[in-house]
């Protein structure tokens, strides 16, 4: 028997894995990697193992979930070490619960790694806070890829005094910010949308709620990206223009 350990690659910078999941993958016969796993990581891997791509872009899924679910499963039970490499988090967003599910079902040892997940990632970049006393005392994770068969409440979500970050949020801004606004928040409420967040080519944009929609067209913003929305975000715009902005180490 063997055993798969699925671990969070963090939100692209390859420094900011931790040590734990930087030795397992080290020592893993098979990574089974998804998208958002950077080049430069994997570049960087010390060992020799198999690599198996199983990545899903919006329209272009190269495995479906029950494949990768199948993919682990067998490699495990042919006795290799499996790292189940994720972007990010792997208990956010991640399909966690039904990798989990497969790896029980064939009794097959299995340990998690958390990673940076990309809101703390990209703030981080940044130089700004995910909450902050006095404007955001609560942050919530959120994607936007919602269920078809769940409605969302939006009036819960339009508060003033929390950080709201939309992961896989790019194709549905219209209707945050259409729905938001309808909720009560201010139709100039702050927004920044981050582009490849923590990669050598990650970029910014500053808007509001209502020109959020317009600003990504403007600026092309392509997917995988975040959609921060709150009052911190207005204290990163405050910190850029005195001059004194996060730099990357």
């Amino acid at each position: 028997m063997g055993r798969v350990d699925l671990v969070g690659a963090g939100p692209g910078d390859p420094e900011l894995l931790t040590l734990k999941a930087w030795r397992l993958i080290n020592e893993a016969d098979t990574i089974v990697y998804d998208a958002l796993v950077s080049r430069e990581l994997l570049d960087g891997i010390t060992g020799q193992p198999e690599l198996i791509y199983v990545g899903k872009r919006m329209g272009d899924h190269s495995a479906t979930q029950d494949e990768i679910c199948s993919i682990m499963v067998h490699l495990a039970l042919e006795g290799k070490h499996v790292v189940r490499l994720k972007g990010g988090d792997p208990l956010v967003f991640g399909r966690l619960g039904e990798e989990l599910d497969a790896l029980h079902c064939e009794n097959i040892p299995y340990s998690i790694v958390p990673g940076i997940t990309a809101a703390s990632g990209c703030a981080a970049s940044l130089g700004f806070p995910l909450t902050e006393r006095g404007k955001s005392t609560r942050l919530r994770l959120i994607t936007a890829q919602f269920s078809k068969t769940r409605e969302i409440d939006w009036c819960n979500l339009a508060r003033t005094d929390e950080t709201l970050v939309f992961y896989m949020g790019v194709s549905k801004a219209a209707m945050i910010s259409k729905e938001l606004i309808k909720a009560g928040l201010p139709e100039d409420y702050p927004v920044l949308i981050v582009e490849n967040g923590t990669h050598k080519e990650q970029r910014a944009t500053e808007t509001t709620l209502s020109q959020m929609t317009q600003a990504i067209n403007l600026n092309q913003v392509k997917a995988p990206a975040l959609i921060y929305v709150g009052q911190v975000v207005t204290g990163a715009r405050e910190r850029a223009q005195s001059g004194v902005k996060a730099i990357t180490v």
